[in-house]
């Protein structure tokens, strides 16, 4: 195993900062590549490691973070050889008319309704990303808000003679609970890095070249990392390839980070659950209108795993994220096969496949995944469905290999109807479709004795306003951009 170079680690890929509860992400185009690359030269050391911080106290009460899109780097003056070494998918961007059609960004979601990202706004180079928090006052929003702004404002400030102009920027939050804004408790399950510190289920715990560059991943080998082929810039300050090539790697350390924001229709969530149990006489029946979210989600608003606890939300803030399908529910009829996280995430129980074989191919596709809530901090239900204003989350999440990882689960694992016996079942969450073609069904079905039960007509109630693939370099490859 090896054990990760974490101080030269960016920190939001390994942590996901949930200390901090207010965040601002910038998006940015570069007006003056020569002043932004000065100030990268001057400003490397401010940028936010995965080193583990033993005294809480000393960590810093801001973090900063920062990817760049493919045009982002050609901008700096990254030569076409070296840009070519990246993956296709980085290179082509998420709006390109085969990368929708594998996400299924269409009707609303289409980019070119999008309002940062898409082929009708402003071009996006860099997404910087700022994080506060106020230490004397833990789970204080309104505090880590203000934090967060200033530092922000300090920054903003020198934006002119950095050479950088912000074209959208969005603010993002937690929840004491980490509830999403349909009222689930999110982020429980993640994987853990091997080599990276954290500790948990040995189920859990995945190759660290899954995730990061210049290691090994689940299949035993080094991911495809941008090797540079052509001299620029102090490539001393990059290491060299751990394959053998000779070349520098330009990726060690770094990672490929996904990001789309997903606005959520709560009202539209809730009434379509409330009208699928509703009482004979038409009234609100609460506690089925739960059960079925659940049975959607896989999981109570509390955060326990329906799998545990089939019939009752225990009431009680879970994290618990112990467990098998194959083992506790093979036949699907506590957690729906077709349910949202266990779509995503298999475990042990991958089509019909063994328990030992489904965990391989199930950590062959982990991401590592981060949210932050936009708009007004609400917590949805059967009977509190109307926020103010848009809302929605900030999707992120970190892979080595965007194809393989989030883009199989969009498309495979997400966009498909056809799962187990399933036919006509996409994703109740993130692959329905807005307007399905004449004809074409859109079911969740819950596995059940005698026979299933059939939820028909899913509606989507998740409109994609934004995204792109950026690249999230290491210190080093910050560093060394500041060079060339």
């Amino acid at each position: 195993m090896n054990v990760l170079e974490l101080e030269d680690i960016q920190g939001y890929v390994v942590r996901g900062y949930a200390h901090m509860m207010y965040s601002r992400f910038a998006y940015m185009k570069i007006t003056d590549p020569r002043a932004f690359r000065k100030w990268l030269s001057l400003s490397w050391p401010d940028f936010t490691t995965a080193q583990h911080v033993p005294d809480k106290s000393k960590i810093n009460d801001t973090h900063l973070n920062i990817g760049f899109t493919h045009a982002g780097l050609k901008k700096l003056g990254m030569k076409a050889q070296n840009l070519a070494a990246f993956s296709r998918e980085f290179r082509e961007g998420m709006v390109s008319p085969h990368r929708t059609r594998i996400l299924g960004d269409s009707d609303s979601s289409a980019p070119e309704n999008w309002i940062w990202g898409g082929p009708k706004t402003d071009e996006i180079h860099l997404c910087l990303m700022v994080f506060g928090r106020d230490k004397g006052h833990k789970d204080d929003l309104e505090r880590d808000k203000a934090v967060c702004i200033r530092y922000f404002e300090q920054l903003e400030s020198r934006f002119p003679d950095m050479g950088v102009e912000v074209v959208y920027s969005l603010d993002g939050a937690t929840q004491p609970d980490n509830k999403e804004h349909f009222g689930f408790r999110d982020g429980i399950s993640q994987p853990i890095i091997e080599g990276s510190g954290r500790v948990g289920s040995k189920d859990d715990v995945v190759k660290a070249g899954e995730f990061i560059y210049g290691y090994r991943n689940e299949f035993g080998v080094y991911p495809d990392t941008p090797l540079l082929t052509e001299n620029q810039g102090n490539m001393n300050l990059l290491s060299t390839d751990a394959e053998g090539s000779g070349k520098k790697d330009f990726g060690r350390n770094g990672t490929m980070m996904v990001m789309r924001q997903l606005q959520q229709d709560v009202e539209g969530f809730w009434t379509f659950l409330n009208e699928k149990t509703k009482n004979a006489d038409g009234s609100i029946n609460e506690a089925e209108s739960l059960k079925l979210g659940a049975k959607i989600m896989g999981r109570w608003q509390s955060g326990a795993p329906i799998t545990l606890f089939p019939e009752k939300d225990p009431g009680v803030i879970s994290d618990i994220n112990d467990f098998g399908y194959a083992k506790f529910d093979s036949d699907g009829l506590k957690c729906p096969f077709g349910s949202h996280l266990r779509r995503t995430n298999p475990r042990d129980s991958v089509d019909d496949h063994g328990v030992k074989e489904s965990l391989k191919l199930s950590n062959q596709h982990r991401i590592i995944r981060r949210a932050r809530l936009y708009g007004e901090i609400f917590e949805g239900s059967p009977t509190n469905r109307k926020p103010k204003g848009e809302v929605g989350l900030l999707f992120t999440c970190f892979n080595a290999d965007i194809s393989r990882q989030f883009e199989f689960l969009q498309y495979t694992w997400g966009n498909l109807p056809k799962i187990k016996e399933l036919y006509n079942d996409p994703d109740p969450i993130i692959g329905v479709k807005e307007n399905p073609k004449p004809g074409e069904e859109q079911n969740f079905t819950i596995q059940d004795v005698p026979v299933n039960r059939t939820i028909s007509g899913l509606q989507r109630f998740i409109t994609v306003r934004g995204g792109a693939y950026f690249f999230f370099p290491s210190i080093s490859a910050i560093r060394y951009l500041g060079t060339i």
